[in-house]
């Protein structure tokens, strides 16, 4: 039984001030060698392939700042909304008129880890964000997850 399954989700929400899409994945290690590989924010650009750099102001911990420069895009600050060890991260991005966020969750079970990554883009331009960055991202995600999974069972 292959349980390294990628199952991407889209929601689809009825507002005009949001847009959400996520997708999950198993990956047979530890919750705390996945959320290691969050914490090293430099290093991002080896598991996520959307990422061109990244960069973190001191310690990786709910409030910190940092930035981020996708590939094929502007260079944005990131700001470390909540983080719970081993658990959870929480960041985001503003935009004019709105604001990305991005939701890392992590779900232990047994030797292996449920792994969900979800992006939101709220505020009044949500939709239009949405389909000028978040399409790409959508699509993008799946190998973002499969350069973690990648990375951390390699680890």
């Amino acid at each position: 039984m292959n349980t390294s399954t990628l199952t991407p989700r889209s929601i689809t929400v009825e507002s005009t001030s949001a847009m959400q899409f996520e997708a999950s994945t198993t990956i047979h290690a530890s919750a705390e060698a996945i959320f290691a590989l969050y914490a090293g924010v430099a290093h991002w650009p080896s598991w996520d392939p959307d990422v061109k750099s990244a960069s973190l102001q001191g310690r990786f911990a709910s409030g910190a700042v940092g930035e981020v420069k996708p590939h094929g895009g502007p260079k944005s600050a990131v700001h470390f909304v909540e983080v719970v060890n081993n658990k959870s991260v929480h960041s985001e991005c503003k935009l004019p008129l709105g604001k990305m966020r991005f939701d890392y969750v992590l779900q232990a079970s047994g030797g292996a880890t449920q792994v969900t990554h979800r992006t939101t883009f709220s505020g009044p331009l949500a939709p239009l964000w949405g389909r000028l960055i978040g399409s790409g991202m959508k699509k993008s995600l799946p190998a973002a997850l499969a350069g973690l999974k990648s990375k951390a069972e390699s680890t």
